[in-house]
Order: structure tokens, then C-alpha cells, then sequence
């Protein structure tokens, strides 16, 4: 059944969401500057195709369920998701990190954490779709992941909301 294939592959995104934020956290506390760039670019580059068809797929299935109120709630975590993956770019590209620079870290990585964790309860609404619906999200999710697009390129390019400018 589809629905299932759904919610083990949406859970283990989530789960490499987290996994690659708690390694973060971990490289910026110890102020791993050889670690800190490639755990970034490994969240923007995995987050982007999840986010995106997110964005396009999933949230649209669920508007009917939530309402509209809800649903711009999300694309609302997003823009903050991707304001605080851009921020960590930049606290990971100084040279010397702060106790100051720790501190905003830990705030910037607990609020992300906090949405994937809330995000990945949709899953219980999916179980209620129908499976066509079902089945266009999971081809809005391959789709997204063979274009390819980091979660900074999407933002900057391809999303119809820009949660940040392009540099």
C-alpha cells in the first residue's frame, strides 16, 4: 500500500534531517571548521527536494484537511528553516567561532529541529488520503529529487514564495 511506502520513506527523511542537525550541533560545539561546511551542505543539499515537495505535493494534498491557515503556517516554518540554514552557512564559514556564535547555533539548530519534528506527525493525515493523492506526492517527491535542487538554489530560483533573496 503506498500510504506506507509514504510514511516509512517521509519518517527516514525526517530521521536524516535530524541526524545530520544533531552532527551539526556536535561540529559547531567543537568548533570542527573541517566537518561544520560539509554537514551543511549535506542538510541543503538532502533538504532541498524534501522541502520542495513538501511545498508543491504535500501541503497542497493536506489544505482541504488543515485549512488554509494551517498550511501557510508551514510554508511560514520553511521560510524560517531556510532564513536559519543560510545563517548557519555563514556562522560555519568564520573562521573563529564564539561562545556567542555556539549559542546562536544551538538556537538556530533547535528551531529547525522543532519543525521536522511537528512535521513529521502529517504523516497521520496522509494514512487519510486517497491513494491517488498519495501516489502524486511520492511523483512530486521523485521528481524533486531528480532535478536536484539544494534547498538554497530551490529558495532563491524555483520557489513561488522567496524566503530569502539571491545573493
Amino acid at each position: 500500500m503506498l500510504i506506507y511506502q509514504f510514511t516509512r520513506i517521509f519518517r527516514e527523511e525526517h530521521r536524516r534531517l535530524r541526524d545530520i542537525l544533531l552532527s551539526l550541533q556536535s561540529a559547531f560545539e567543537g568548533r570542527d571548521q573541517v566537518h561544520i561546511p560539509s554537514l551543511i551542505v549535506d542538510f541543503i543539499t538532502f533538504g532541498g527536494p524534501h522541502f520542495r515537495y513538501e511545498e508543491e505535493a504535500l501541503h497542497p494534498a493536506l489544505t482541504e484537511t488543515y485549512g488554509k491557515n494551517y498550511t501557510a503556517k508551514l510554508l511560514g516554518n520553511h521560510d524560517l528553516v531556510i532564513r536559519a540554514v543560510r545563517d548557519l552557512g555563514e556562522l560555519g564559514g568564520k573562521k573563529l567561532l564564539t561562545d556567542q556564535d555556539t549559542v546562536e547555533v544551538n538556537r538556530l539548530i533547535c528551531s529547525i529541529l522543532i519543525h521536522i519534528t511537528e512535521c513529521d506527525g502529517i504523516s497521520l493525515m496522509v494514512e487519510r488520503l486517497e491513494e491517488e493523492t498519495v501516489r502524486s506526492i511520492l511523483n512530486a517527491r521523485d521528481r524533486c529529487r531528480r532535478e536536484g535542487l539544494d534547498l538554497l538554489q530551490w529558495a532563491t530560483s524555483v520557489r513561488n514564495r522567496p524566503a530569502i533573496t539571491p545573493n
